[in-house]
């Protein structure tokens, strides 16, 4: 009895949580189809008395999402390959290589993790001015490349791969380069996945810097930047906005339904067979 009624404490308090997890997402969703007096009630109102359809219309011709789609999509997906390159191959060399100050280079990059992004930004964009990349793509997407937490996690990944695998492609001539992309990387695909879709959402939702890097060029601003347009001098259209944030978020719900399943899969079974 004891153990059922563990189960359906545990049960209900899993419901709660999915509960409060989602409700920012149904409240985001429901006041994108209401009017402006429903969407500033007081006391608020959760759904619409009449779906307002036509508020993602009116968001699409109010901004040029097309354009900030195409600079979104390609801010985030240079920016998530480099990051994976970068990422897997010090990883690696964290995780085969022996050299001197090995230790406090790894101890370095994950102090990092401590220093909030916030922090830097004057220095990355004194940095950037000096580099006369104000208002372009590489000003975008370089600063935030190297990622700490991303290498400390690969590493750790890599460390669960049998060495015996490194030694036997070596002696069968194997390169660095070959046995990354043919045998460490396939088995390691879930949480190659896992960083590329968080590399993906984490760059597509950037805000603060995009604004800053962009703010003398409106052509060059991503999705997330040019959401801001829907307001007007005279008040805030809040139910447009919900919506542009709407449209913003289908190409990240889409990536990952897509990787999901990848997330999953991979592991070292049978990779020592024969």
């Amino acid at each position: 009895m004891s153990r059922r009624f563990a189960q359906s404490v545990k049960l209900i308090v899993l419901i709660i949580g999915a509960f409060v997890m989602m409700f920012p997402f149904v409240w985001m969703l429901a006041t994108s189809l209401k009017t402006l007096p429903e969407s500033v009630a007081i006391p608020p109102i959760l759904l619409p008395d009449t779906p307002q359809w036509s508020n993602y219309a009116e968001a699409l011709r109010t901004a040029p999402f097309g354009l900030y789609f195409r600079n979104s999509i390609l801010v985030a997906g240079l920016g998530t390959l480099l990051t994976l390159i970068l990422t897997v191959l010090a990883a690696y060399a964290f995780t085969i290589y022996e050299f001197r100050g090995k230790t406090v280079f790894f101890f370095l990059c994950l102090a990092t993790m401590m220093v909030p992004s916030e922090l830097l930004i004057i220095q990355n964009f004194i940095t950037i001015s000096r580099l006369h990349w104000v208002n372009t793509f590489q000003g975008m997407i370089i600063p935030a490349l190297a990622s700490g937490f991303y290498i400390y996690m690969m590493r750790e990944y890599f460390m669960q791969v049998p060495s015996v695998l490194y030694r036997a492609a070596k002696v069968d001539g194997c390169g660095d380069l070959r046995y990354i992309l043919t045998i460490l990387m396939p088995i390691c695909k879930p949480i190659i996945t896992t960083l590329f879709v968080q590399s993906f959402i984490t760059i597509w939702n950037a805000y603060l810097w995009p604004l800053i890097i962009t703010a003398s060029a409106p052509d060059m601003r991503t999705i997330m930047v040019g959401i801001t347009k829907l307001n007007s001098w005279e008040d805030t259209n809040y139910q447009l906005v919900l919506a542009g944030v709407t449209i913003s978020l289908i190409p990240s719900f889409i990536l990952f339904v897509i990787m999901r399943r990848n997330m999953a899969k991979g592991g070292t079974e049978g990779s020592l067979v024969g």
